[in-house]
């Protein structure tokens, strides 16, 4: 999560953030060129966020096979689109040989209104994924601490809420600063706590579920996999990381089935723990997986650092909305009230949704859906058009119908769970 990515805590979902991404050398033989593990490991770090431990909730909604089988559809749609970028931006690479992003390739394939969409897609799923860093770190606090208590006075004065509305002034100081470079490892570092936290989660499961095996069941009704298949849309985010990625990898020729091997192993690791989470818990797994763990010092620990890092991740993600926001505001220039008010309305969103797990759905529903399989699978189309063949024309039209429909329709069914969880903590 991806936050996610999950809630992603990796910078290497900061498309189109530009400071923060070395500048390429003008001599091909000056580039530092990424071998196949490198590459493989860089797609990891680009996907794998703290959203993954929204997975064993999905997994109690969707059941285990169902949810196996999802994540491994999503891997392979995500990872098919992903290659509908690289081949178009191959395809363009004569006429617009500069093209070094998805919103490049946007402005190169549809002229200014591709660059808009993308821009804006961009936009909903960086801020979106902020949203997600502070549900989780209020929720972790508020389970870690629960003697810090709401005083009745709706959404903005919970528990959660003070937590968050106690992060505010530190955030607004840190997404004050014009650059982020120094900011920018703590995201890598991020990466190695979120799988030090998947390591001991997936221990302590083993264990629960080797002591108590609760109920559990396979596969569930259409609404709930529609949810399911918006969690995981959301876990495998990364699609604005494949042409930068690309571009650096040393053999272009093998990319492709690195990339798959990179998806596929990532797909495997999400399906275990969600899984194991389920299994370990059963009806009782909570939206944030971490919060099932004892109060022993290794799970607050894990706990705690996972708050730490998306704290100081923040504002790395938050960076491509402040460039888009500030371009077409503020003619480029920095504008802290801007950033202020961006970070406000950031706080306040999170205050007001209910579930992690379901916002999870919502974001991964909506705009990961569309940036992630409808624009790539359109972009191709425009670019190939009849050269690509019956086949592949109605590959690329069936994935753009196929993505509006999920977009519409998981868009829907996640509004509908938020707004029921929303009643439900109203009336108690």
């Amino acid at each position: 999560m991806g936050f996610d990515k999950e809630a992603s805590s990796s910078s290497s979902r900061l498309i189109d953030a530009a400071p923060l991404l070395p500048h390429r050398q003008s001599s091909p033989g000056a580039q530092r060129l990424s071998s196949q593990p490198k590459t493989f490991a860089n797609v990891f770090i680009a996907v794998v966020g703290s959203g993954v431990l929204g997975l064993p909730y999905t997994f109690s909604r969707t059941g285990w096979a169902a949810g196996s089988l999802i994540l491994l559809a999503v891997a392979a749609l995500t990872c098919h689109c992903m290659m509908l970028l690289v081949a178009a931006r191959r395809r363009l690479a004569d006429a617009h040989p500069k093209i070094a992003s998805f919103g490049d390739l946007g402005q190169a394939v549809y002229g200014a209104p591709g660059r808009h969409a993308v821009d804006a897609m961009l936009v909903l799923s960086q801020a979106s994924f902020c949203v997600g860093y502070l549900l989780f770190i209020a929720n972790t606090l508020a389970h870690l601490y629960p003697m810090i208590t709401g005083t009745g006075g709706g959404p903005l004065l919970t528990a959660r809420a003070v937590f968050i509305w106690a992060m505010l002034p530190f955030q607004l100081g840190l997404n004050s600063i014009k650059t982020l470079t120094l900011l920018a490892p703590l995201s890598i570092f991020a990466d190695v706590v979120d799988l030090g936290a998947m390591g001991v989660v997936l221990g302590q499961d083993a264990v629960t579920w080797l002591a108590n095996r609760p109920p559990v069941f396979a596969t569930a009704g259409p609404t709930e996999l529609l949810y399911g298949l918006g969690v995981a849309v959301y876990a495998f985010e990364g699609i604005g990381m494949v042409l930068p990625l690309e571009a650096e990898a040393a053999d272009k020729r093998r990319f492709g089935a690195t990339l798959a091997m990179s998806m596929a192993f990532i797909a495997a690791m999400y399906g275990l723990f969600g899984a194991m989470g389920y299994l370990a818990f059963g009806a009782d797994t909570r939206d944030i997986i971490t919060t099932n763990l004892g109060t022993g010092w290794l799970s607050v620990a894990v706990q705690l650092g996972l708050c730490v890092n998306l704290f100081f991740t923040m504002p790395v993600m938050m960076n491509p909305v402040y460039e888009v926001a500030e371009r077409l505001l503020c003619g480029k220039r920095y504008a802290w009230w801007l950033r202020w008010m961006l970070v406000l309305l950031v706080g306040l969103s999170a205050m007001l949704v209910p579930n992690f797990a379901d916002f999870l759905s919502l974001v991964g529903s909506s705009v990961c859906i569309v940036l992630g399989f409808v624009l790539p699978a359109a972009f191709h189309l425009k670019v190939f058009g009849a050269e690509i063949g019956s086949v592949g024309l109605l590959s690329d039209v069936a994935v753009v119908i196929l993505g509006i429909a999920l977009a519409v329709s998981g868009t829907w069914t996640s509004l509908l769970q938020i707004f029921t969880s929303s009643s439900k903590v109203t009336s108690s």
